[in-house]
């Protein structure tokens, strides 16, 4: 393919359009639109007894109150299951209006449509709900236990129990000269996008359509259920996705009750109605991720080489399982990250508990798989007192045992196997970068003037590109410019950049030529979405393949004006010319008219172009039987498997010594994604991914009570880190180019935020002195962890440092 564009650090096209105002987010669109707002409940558990809705009725600009009773049909029925697996053999989903039984603080319960959202929330405050309140389970310990159940009709709590492995696990171990066991926690955080949910729905009774606009990360799969739950056919459903403000997982669930109640109310009402989510709302009634507790017995020989790793994995996937158990699926494929396991099992034990549901989030099943690998990795090195690194570099897979097969299925049910790669590279890189070789005499220094510094590293394999396919169209107008659409949607990873690149490199056209579209159904109507880190690997790929497409033909009709073999003709700078005779040349907007029989003469430039106007035969028709006209194409990729992208992390920290307080004083960043198609817009993914990471290794945490309240649903109480609190992010790049693509590409959405909270935990482990087995890790947290440590030697690692 052309390599003009491609790899190049082209500035984000969108960026002047979203950094100056000029955004169109979903708050923006219908400004006359009636609003939504929802009762919600304030119990964890509890049964609905009685709604009373006389009280709203007097609010002046109420136009509707809704309650389960009121859903006809597939309306009011539990709301899909979107990933069944044959090991979720309990799964259940809510209802789009809590029928009987509410199971987490949050959940929807009646909806109110009013002439503004003020008085739709006056509304919703009337109306008073008769709750009989039942005992709460809140906690994977309390899940476990089974003294109270969240479903009365699932046993124990537990919607799934899946075991992956390859080989004897439990005779590995046993035969192992080393054994280690221990057990490791991952509290629950959320991703808290800038922009929360909403929908916008508006109903065109003259020819029965509706028309629907939301931040979603998978607009064709909104319409599609919309499109069943609301008895229309598909083709009289259009969902586009305006400007989304970040989605990091949460916007990939479709659909969510608002996404069904509101374009049916717009419809029943013919009206225009709007509904956006506020913080709280996105607190208590969006998702969550993350919490699991591990439980770990690893073998291992002298040099640190793992024989055997058994780890049970007991996963809080909240009140309902509308994304199945993909989550607790991608911890036990991923964890093995790029080393090779003599024998592996893992048991994942999936528990119902009083809380919000849990859906991917940024990562999505990952960090909690790699903090367990690597820090099994230093348990092994501290056991036997060697280097870190030098036991992560003992056990990784080599250049040359490519592909390789970890004998596991992922999570779209194909085999777990690793496309390319270089993992020692990675390693090397990453310690030159970081200076972990000279470090522990720059540890002993700070060390003798009272400074408690450490560093830590991390390395982490990642699934991309995960099928089942995407597609993308591609047209040249006749003014030259090229329009580029794609199904799946945008949430600011740059996606009109990159596209672009693909398609200028592909059919030689200047990028400014090149528009993108996203998200669109009227534009695409088949694609799958945006998550796992598959935008680029799918989309993109699609798009060169249908740009592929559009440059065969416009050099066939070119050859043809040009009398000339399409073989010897190239296209540079949208120009299409005879190689190495510029004089013989025809621009893309001339072969785009003479792709159209219908050559009516609109402007100077076309009717200029009849000049070239190449005729068939008056016995054949004039468009040739198996062509189009117009000079467009479309195709759809659809992969094998999975690629798998790669990358080595290390961190310096330093931890004050009275207040425990973590700074992060160095970051370094090795990735592989394959060929770059733009290094700039892949820094930034990366960047913005640690910068997320960090906040969910020290800040980040969804606090319950014993009674299912979260008691930290607002910024005032759940901690972001500051810009300030980000240092520097060194990055370098290694490109293994995956087999698996005619692009030769791997994800990296996800890259920056997998391995951080392992990367921190050793680097924190190295400062201190102490354990680190729970993330994330705050001041108090690391203090009490101090004083737990001075009274049990147990608890320390490394050289002595002071525990006061």
């Amino acid at each position: 393919m052309a390599t003009r564009f491609f790899g190049e650090p082209v500035e984000r096209r969108e960026d002047g359009r979203l950094t100056t105002g000029r955004g169109r987010y979903l708050d923006d669109l219908g400004p006359g639109a009636l609003a939504a707002a929802f009762v919600r409940s304030p119990h964890a558990h509890a049964r609905i007894a009685d709604i009373d809705v006389s009280e709203a009725l007097d609010v002046d600009g109420l136009v509707a109150i809704y309650t389960w009773e009121d859903l006809p049909g597939r309306v009011g029925e539990p709301l899909p299951l979107l990933i069944p697996h044959p090991a979720l053999t309990h799964g259940r989903t809510g209802y789009p209006l809590a029928r009987d039984v509410v199971r987490h603080v949050g959940e929807p319960v009646a909806m109110v449509v009013a002439r503004d959202r003020y008085l739709a929330e006056d509304a919703a405050e009337r109306i008073r709900v008769e709750y009989e309140p039942l005992p709460a389970v809140v906690g994977i310990e309390a899940a476990s236990r089974a003294e109270r159940l969240v479903h009365d009709d699932v046993p124990g709590n537990v919607g799934a129990v899946l075991v992956q492995e390859n080989g004897d696990a439990a005779a590995a171990i046993e035969a192992a000269p080393h054994v280690l066991e221990f057990s490791l926690a991952i509290e629950r955080s959320a991703s808290m996008p800038l922009e929360g949910r909403g929908v916008y729905a508006r109903w065109d009774a003259a020819d029965g359509s509706l028309r629907v606009y939301s931040s979603t990360q998978a607009s064709t799969s909104v319409r599609a259920a919309i499109a069943a739950r609301l008895g229309l056919p598909n083709g009289k459903v259009e969902v586009v996705a305006p400007d989304v403000g970040g989605g990091f997982g949460v916007k990939i669930v479709h659909p969510w009750p608002e996404e069904i109640l509101v374009p049916w109310a717009a419809r029943l009402l013919d009206r225009e109605i709007k509904w956006t989510e506020d913080r709280r709302e996105h607190f208590v009634a969006a998702a969550h991720e993350r919490g699991q507790l591990q439980d770990v017995r690893v073998g291992f020989d002298g040099e640190g080489r793992i024989l055997g790793l058994d780890v049970r994995i007991r996963h809080d996937h909240g009140a309902y399982t509308p994304y199945g158990i993909i989550i607790p699926i991608i911890t036990s494929t991923q964890l093995l990250g790029p080393y090779k396991i003599g024998a592996y099992r893992a048991e994942v034990v999936s528990l119902y508990t009083n809380t919000l549901i849990v859906t991917p989030y940024r990562g999505a099943g990952r960090p909690q798989g790699v903090f367990c690998m690597e820090r099994t990795m230093d348990r092994v090195a501290r056991h036997l007192g060697r280097d870190r690194a030098e036991v992560r570099e003992a056990n990784l897979i080599q250049p040359d045992e490519f592909p390789y097969d970890q004998g596991l299925t992922f999570q779209d049910g194909r085999p777990l196997i690793y496309d390319s790669g270089d993992y020692p590279e990675l390693l090397r890189k990453v310690r030159e970068l970081i200076g972990w070789d000279g470090f522990a005499a720059a540890r002993a220094e700070a060390r003798a003037r009272g400074r408690r510094v450490g560093i830590g590293l991390g390395i982490y394999v990642e699934g991309t590109g995960v099928g089942p396919y995407e597609g993308g169209h591609v047209e040249i107008d006749t003014a030259g410019r090229v329009h580029v659409s794609t199904g799946l949607t945008s949430q600011g990873q740059g996606h009109e950049t990159v596209f672009a690149q693909i398609a200028a490199a592909e059919l030689g056209v200047p990028i400014e030529d090149v528009r993108v579209t996203t998200g669109d159904t009227r534009r695409f109507g088949y694609a799958v979405g945006t998550f796992a880190s598959r935008a680029a690997v799918m989309s993109g790929n699609a798009i060169a393949l249908a740009a592929r497409k559009v440059r065969a033909k416009a050099l066939r009709i070119a050859g043809e004006a040009l009398e000339a073999d399409p073989g010897d003709l190239d296209i540079t700078d949208g120009v299409v010319h005879v190689r190495g005779d510029p004089s013989a040349a025809v621009p893309l907007r001339t072969v785009a008219v003479l792709s159209n029989p219908l050559r009516y003469a609109f402007d100077e430039e076309a009717a200029a172009a009849t000049q070239f106007a190449v005729g068939r035969p008056v016995t054949e028709p004039p468009v040739a039987a198996g062509d189009e006209p117009g000079l467009e194409g479309r195709d759809y990729y659809s992969p094998v498997r999975s690629t798998f992208a790669a990358g080595a992390h290390a961190a310096i920290v330093e931890v004050d010594p009275d207040t425990a307080e973590v700074a992060v004083l160095r970051y370094a960043v090795v990735h592989d994604c394959g060929r770059l198609i733009n290094p700039m817009v892949v820094e930034g993914q990366i960047h913005g991914g640690v910068a997320q990471g960090i906040g969910g290794a020290l800040y980040e945490r969804m606090v319950y009570d014993e009674g299912g309240q979260l008691l930290n649903a607002s910024f005032m109480d759940f901690l972001m880190p500051y810009a300030t609190e980000i240092p520097r992010i060194e990055t370098d790049h290694l490109e293994t180019p995956s087999p698996l693509n005619p692009l030769g590409i791997k994800g990296a959405g996800e890259a920056g935020v997998i391995p951080v909270s392992a990367v921190i935990a050793s680097a924190i482990e190295d400062a201190e002195g102490v354990r680190v087995d729970a993330m994330p890790i705050s001041p108090d947290g690391l203090y009490r962890l101090r004083l737990r440590a001075a009274a049990d030697p147990s608890l320390r690692v490394g050289e002595n440092v002071p525990m006061g």
